[in-house]
């Protein structure tokens, strides 16, 4: 089949990979042509073009920016994207019939783009859900319910859910979800399409690891919790001060923090005013370099605001568990995330806002390295029973044989 992927978060190196990297190239390597459509957002300063990536045909069209922006201007370019990527595929790919459409979201804002393509080739649908927006951003005071915005983008969002032949959510709940609020959503084209990736053999070696940690001033004898990625209002900052505060004495932990977002100053500002001495803070490193850091690292730490209402599931803990690294969970209620991450037993997990039962859990990992090491092994069997790219791209295709 000639299948197209539409997504704004296909990374610029092909060294870099993600979630959709590992997914299109597991699709490709099953006889697949796969054309990628994504954002090549305007700060790159770079013009659209068509591009070989790992055997992957990729068309990077120059966009307004999406990441890291205000959210006037993020808004505004989200608006934008649906014209520009039509307009793409209309100069770039035009020769091309597509059998399959793939989709991920964010953003809601691809409706026309695959209403375009379906009607010119008579191709089938497949969203990858992978953000409930507009909610989501009411949950946290982005949005306000009732608002213009609100109501268009949350329109969009319904036109996708039609469009959709089929809709992939990442766990149970979001399946749940779905249906509890789009009663017009026939419940047959549901179903779960989890995050995943293609893990990679990691060689184990604590020669290796002491030199990491002797590198970046990693105290050795201490136990290590990392968190990368995002530092926005989503991962629930706030609460994340308050464990390093409430943790800025304790001897036996270390904490790194590696990302970027809205809320990174804040962390910053707060480890300055309180003179907190066992946390690092990273605000970028390079794919290679971060990666060394969590090989150094003991423990992966995710984080979720309390207020959200919509089941989010971070695809960032793939990466701890590929690691082979047990996951400590602060979250709200209504995700699933730490139901699968105590039922595989390779983590703890507590409410957002809980600081005595987040320390309880710290407690346990501090103290006990042989559970800290059994959960590790958990979290790798886990991930390789669960969530490969070759079982999502055979959930996938298995609509279209």
């Amino acid at each position: 089949m000639n299948i197209l992927f539409l997504t704004v978060a296909f990374p610029e190196s092909s060294e870099d990979r993600n979630i959709y990297t590992d997914l299109m190239e597991e699709i490709k390597e099953k006889g697949h042509d796969v054309y990628i459509v994504t954002s090549r957002e305007r700060k790159y300063k770079k013009p659209t073009e068509l591009i070989n990536q790992k055997g992957l045909k990729v068309l990077r069209i120059k966009t307004g920016n999406l990441q890291k922006v205000s959210n006037v201007e993020k808004g505004i370019s989200t608006l934008l994207i649906e014209r520009q990527f039509i307009r793409g595929i209309k100069r770039h790919l035009r020769d091309i019939k597509f059998d399959l459409i793939i989709y991920s979201t964010p953003p809601v804002t691809f409706e026309k783009v695959i209403k375009y393509v379906k009607k010119r080739d008579h191709s089938q649908s497949y969203l990858l859900l992978k953000d409930i927006f507009p909610q989501n951003a009411v949950d946290i005071g982005i949005l306000k319910k009732n608002s213009l915005i609100y109501k268009y983008f949350r329109k969009k969002e319904i036109e996708l859910y039609k469009v959709s032949n089929f809709i992939g959510c990442m766990s149970q709940a979001n399946v749940d979800y779905i249906i509890q609020n789009n009663d017009f959503i026939d419940a047959k084209k549901l179903e779960i399409c989890p995050n995943s990736i293609k893990p990679i053999k990691i060689l184990e070696s604590e020669k290796l690891r002491e030199q990491i940690r002797f590198k970046y001033g990693i105290p050795e004898d201490k136990t290590v919790f990392v968190y990368g990625g995002n530092l926005g209002k989503p991962q629930g900052i706030d609460f994340l001060i308050e464990v390093l505060k409430k943790n800025r004495e304790r001897k036996d932990a270390c904490f790194l923090i590696a990302g970027s977002g809205t809320e990174y100053f804040k962390i910053e500002d707060c480890i300055s005013k309180f003179n907190i001495t066992n946390v690092k803070l990273y605000s970028y490193l390079p794919k290679e370099d971060y990666d060394k850091l969590i090989q150094a690292s003991d423990v992966g730490m995710l984080f979720l605001d309390h207020r959200f209402t919509i089941p989010n599931f971070p695809s960032r803990m793939l990466t701890h568990m590929e690691f082979s690294m047990p996951i400590i969970a602060a979250t709200d209620i209504n995700t699933d995330v730490g139901k699968v991450i105590e039922e595989g037993k390779f983590g703890l997990w507590s409410q957002s806002g809980d600081i005595k039962a987040f320390n309880e859990h710290l407690d346990v990992l501090c103290s006990n390295r042989e559970e800290l090491r059994k959960m590790g092994k958990n979290a790798r069997v886990y991930l390789e029973d669960n969530y490969t790219a070759s079982k999502s791209c055979e959930i996938i295709l298995n609509h279209f044989k």
